[in-house]
Order: structure tokens, then C-alpha cells, then sequence
């Protein structure tokens, strides 16, 4: 507000303190100002801030209540899992019986990690709860199939290609955590360039499995471990399956190996390198041969097995190969600058004395993702 905006602003220190009860007088004003309430009396609805899979407890969820009460016990729908609040814990590990609106409690009780900023609502029919849970997991599992199954065949994946003209590198994530799965899905998205392209197929919280590596054969797709491993029996299925798994504990290193990977799809840039220049100084007609140019080597050097282009008046006329390359009777690999030499050009014989025959070949030049973005 002090530069003309909308936001307030405090000056606080967590260290020393200062500031915070300053912080805490502007959150009520702003509540009053916009109304801000919440009906205690009622079902809990919340917001999932993070999600994780402790190898203790299993599932756990950091949920912070928006409205209503949650107390332990309580039927629960999260994303696309249910549950019933076995226990909460405050934010020093305390454990809470009941918790009211704007509270921030980690919960356990959930059927699978839910993600980050999910929905959170309690419900008093159990049997509701798992209704809608095994529906929504239902839908999810026909979107995933649309999307993964989008190429059939080698034949569909090489149309498709050709027609968009973009290589695309599908990666599945798992995480141990829903925070890092999603930073490091957004790390990758953000490698995308107009000619190669990161597409998540999926992304999850805990051990990869089997289905991941059925999944990851299906579309096509590498996986990406943070912070997890396969379980015992997904250890066998990427070899049977041809499924590689990598698996990281640094986000960058991760986004680095994927850039890489990438610029590997990237079509190398191909860069003409001239070799040498001759100029035909008489011709000479062979049976059964065709017409040999008796040339003199102006610059550079006439290789037996470069490619060659005849050009006439500035003009390109043909460009080929040679069929022959001799110093008097004798066929050489080469002839370098300041010597004459004879040249067959493959299925062309209309040399004319006067012509140029310059030598050239094509160097492929890999590609960075920086020079591919400009």
C-alpha cells in the first residue's frame, strides 16, 4: 500500500521477533475488511498443502482447514482417495483431537497420497466416501489411458512425428514427496523448445512399481526416481520390459541428464565444408566410360570420396559423385592444390572446358537446447 498497491506490508524478524504482533493486528484488519469468516459448526473442508509417504506411518497429509471442524474418527473424500482421520498432529508433532478453521494439522488415515492442493472433505457416510474416491479413480485411469494411448504403433508414433516434426521425451515421476514431484515435473516442462518436447505422463508419491513400469512401456516413457527406489517387484520388470529408471536426489542433477537426453533428440545442424576447386581444362570422350575432364586443382583438395557439384557460368549445373579420380594412369585417394588430374563425374557427362568442379561434404553439428531455443 505504501507504493500505491492493494498488498500490506510488515517489517518483521522471526529471529529477534520484532514486527510480529504488528503482522498479526494487519491479518485481523484484512479479515474484517473482506469479511473474512468461517462456520465452525459444520463438516470440515480443507486444502492439501503437502502430502508424503512415511515408511512408518504410510500416507500423511499436511491439510489446512478452510471451514468447519475435523475431529478424529471422521469419514473423509481427498482427491481420489478416502479415508477415516486415524490421528492429527499439530506443527511441533503434538497430537490433536479436534482442529478448527485456519489450522494447519497433518492427518493420517489416507488410502494413497492425495497431491498437493487437493480438496479435502469430511463426510459422515464412509460408504459415500469410497463411492466417489473409486469413481474419480476410475475417471483418472481413462483419462491416462487416452493420453497414453494416443500411438498404437511404430507406424502411428513416425506419422505423428512427421507431421508435427517434433520429438517428444515422456517421463514418468515419482517422488517421496508431492512438493518435489511437482517442482521437478515444472523443471522439466520448462525445458520444452519448439522442436523437442517433455511431456509427464504421469507423476507420484512413493516406490516405483510394477504398474509404473507397465506404464512407462506403454507410452513410452522413462522414469524418473527422487528420493525413491523400486520395490521388490519392480527390480525385475525393467530389464523384461526394456524400461529404464533413473533415480536422483538433487532436482538439478535430474533436469540436467534430462536436458541432455534431450539435445540427443535434437536434429544435428548440417554445415556444407568446401574441400577444394578444379577448373576442366579439356575434356575427353571414352567409350564405354563416358566423359573424363582433364582439370587443374585451383585450391584446396579433390578427395576421391567427396561429393562434387559442376558449376558453369556461377551456376549450378549437377552435383554428384566421382566416378574416377587419376594422376595420369594411376587412381588416386587424392590431388591437392597445383597438380592436374582426370575426374569421371557419376552418370554426367556433359563437361564443357571452362567448368568448375568444386568438392565438398556435409558435417553434422550437434545441438544444444540453447541454440535449438534461438
Amino acid at each position: 500500500e505504501e507504493f500505491g498497491g492493494t498488498a500490506l506490508g510488515t517489517p518483521i524478524s522471526a529471529k529477534k521477533g520484532t514486527g510480529v504482533d504488528e503482522l498479526l493486528d494487519q491479518i485481523l484488519l484484512q479479515a474484517e475488511l473482506l469479511d473474512l469468516k468461517a462456520n465452525p459448526d459444520r463438516k470440515a473442508e480443507g486444502t492439501v498443502l503437502e502430502a508424503s509417504l512415511d515408511p512408518g506411518k504410510g500416507a500423511i497429509a499436511t491439510i489446512l482447514v478452510r471451514t468447519g471442524t475435523l475431529k478424529v474418527g471422521e469419514d473423509f473424500i481427498c482427491g481420489q482417495y478416502s479415508g477415516r482421520v486415524r490421528a492429527m498432529y499439530d506443527e511441533r508433532g503434538g497430537t490433536e483431537t479436534e482442529v478448527g478453521p485456519s489450522t494447519p494439522v497433518q492427518i493420517l488415515g489416507f488410502e494413497g497420497v492425495p497431491e498437493a492442493g487437493d480438496s479435502f472433505l469430511a463426510m459422515a457416510d464412509a460408504a459415500a466416501a469410497r463411492d466417489i474416491a473409486q469413481k474419480r479413480q476410475r475417471l483418472e485411469r481413462e483419462a491416462q489411458h487416452r493420453r497414453t494411448g494416443r500411438v498404437n504403433t511404430l507406424e502411428d508414433f513416425m506419422a505423428e512425428a512427421a507431421e508435427s516434426g517434433v520429438a517428444t521425451l515422456r517421463i514418468i515421476i515419482k517422488a517421496d514427496q508431492g512438493g518435489p514431484a511437482e517442482a521437478l515435473a515444472d523443471a522439466l516442462a520448462q525445458l520444452s523448445t519448439s522442436e523437442v518436447k517433455v511431456e509427464v505422463v504421469h507423476r507420484g508419491v512413493g516406490a516405483i512399481t510394477e504398474s509404473d513400469v507397465l506404464l512407462a512401456r506403454a507410452s513410452g516413457a522413462i522414469i524418473i526416481g527422487f528420493h525413491v527406489r523400486p520395490d521388490s517387484n519392480a527390480r525385475a520388470a525393467p530389464d523384461r520390459e526394456r524400461v529404464e529408471i533413473r533415480t536422483y536426489r538433487i532436482i538439478y542433477e535430474a533436469v540436467e541428464e534430462v536436458k541432455a537426453a534431450m539435445e540427443g533428440l535434437l536434429a544435428p545442424e548440417k554445415k556444407e565444408v568446401v574441400l577444394g576447386e578444379a577448373e576442366v581444362r579439356q575434356t575427353f570422350k571414352i567409350a564405354k566410360i563416358g566423359t573424363i575432364a582433364g582439370c587443374f586443382v585451383r585450391s584446396g583438395v579433390i578427395p576421391r570420396t567427396g561429393r562434387v557439384r559442376l558449376i558453369r557460368g556461377g551456376v549450378e549445373v549437377y552435383d554428384g559423385t566421382l566416378a574416377s579420380l587419376k594422376r595420369f594412369k594411376d587412381d588416386v585417394r587424392e590431388v591437392r592444390e597445383g597438380f592436374e588430374c582426370g575426374m569421371g563425374i557419376e552418370n554426367f557427362n556433359d563437361v564443357k572446358v571452362g567448368d568448375l568442379i568444386e568438392s565438398y561434404r556435409i558435417e553434422e553439428i550437434a545441438r544444444s537446447l540453447n541454440t535449438a531455443e534461438t
